[in-house]
């Protein structure tokens, strides 16, 4: 489905980065960042313009031929890994920052994959997440269909129970973001920390 998906010479979901992740960019310590689902590379694109050293994976190989494409574009340099979250391995104490923007898996695989962002980040390391709530069905502006794969601020507090929330909160706000992400958008918003 996501190579299908960016397959286009058209960017999907723009080149313009998450408008929460330049709102709260600050929040991510300097140093090494991950970037979870990254698709065609606009928030990797973006974090290492701020300086960060980037790291993005995805399991569409065509997404990160466009990522590539546009870091090349950007006169920035990204570190690409072609792999399913399913299997990647996040590492120990390794991450300064830690990055989902509109990261859609279904409850099961997304569970697992938190144990690893917490045992990932390093301390006072971040988790910086923004994803539609199951409200956003009545949106139909993006998101799909599969309310298992939306989260919400309890779920967030249930899944990420090793990381302290320094922001949390669910709203509607205006997503426009490329072709599948354009308007009302009903979404949880969090920043995380790791504080042992």
């Amino acid at each position: 489905m996501w190579d299908e998906r960016h397959s286009s010479e058209e960017y999907a979901y723009g080149t313009t980065p998450n408008e929460f992740l330049v709102e709260k960019v600050s929040c991510i310590p300097r140093g090494k960042v991950l970037s979870l689902a990254e698709g065609e590379g606009r928030n990797a694109v973006f974090l290492a313009k701020q300086g960060y050293s980037v790291t993005a994976v995805d399991a569409s190989l065509v997404g990160l031929n466009k990522a590539r494409k546009l870091a090349e574009e950007s006169e920035v340099v990204v570190e690409l890994i072609h792999s399913d979250l399913a299997d990647y391995d996040l590492g120990k104490n390794k991450w300064d920052g830690i990055v989902s923007i509109f990261c859609p898996l279904p409850s099961s695989l997304r569970k697992e994959l938190y144990k690893k962002v917490i045992a990932g980040l390093k301390q006072n390391g971040v988790f910086l997440l923004e994803a539609y709530t199951p409200d956003q069905l009545k949106h139909g502006t993006g998101g799909g269909s599969s309310v298992d794969s939306m989260q919400f601020e309890e779920s967030l507090i249930l899944e990420l129970s090793g990381l302290k929330f320094k922001h949390l909160i669910e709203l509607e706000r205006n997503v426009i973001e490329g072709l599948y992400h354009t308007g009302i958008g009903s979404v949880v918003q969090a920043i995380a920390t790791k504080e042992i």
